[in-house]
């Protein structure tokens, strides 16, 4: 497997590199996983491997070739304020995946909680008004 870089650009508003990379798997048979990619992609930045989320990744059609878009960022809890829920899900290795999705399923629980709150304290303070 190899990994060249098509192109990379920092977002100082994110605190990020936003790369498109391509991976060449002819060696390897069948698309590497999204860890895997992760890894080499995390070495060829010469970055930690838990600043480095992979978006998205596919194979163009009758090839060894994949392309995709990733995400390197300054530190990791930066990354875990501005990745999506489900990114962070799918570059979680397959024993963490679990803990992290039911993580990520409690935290919106609690913010549906604290909106509904919201919501009442609101319409309290209406009907007060009202009243």
């Amino acid at each position: 497997m190899k990994i060249s870089t098509i192109s990379k650009e920092y977002n100082p508003l994110l605190k990020r590199k936003e790369i498109t990379f391509e991976v060449n798997h002819e060696k390897t048979g069948g698309t590497p996983t999204r860890l895997e990619v992760r890894k080499e992609l995390a070495t060829a930045l010469k970055m930690d491997i838990d600043l480095v989320y992979i978006k998205k990744m596919t194979t163009k059609t009758g090839t060894r070739i994949a392309v995709g878009t990733a995400n390197a960022y300054d530190s990791a809890e930066q990354a875990k304020l501005v990745e999506s829920k489900h990114i962070l899900v799918r570059n979680a290795p397959p024993k963490k995946r679990e803990e992290t999705k039911e993580a990520a399923e409690e935290l919106e629980e609690t913010e549906t909680a604290e909106k509904k709150e919201k919501v009442e304290t609101t319409e309290k303070k209406e009907e007060k008004k009202e009243g």
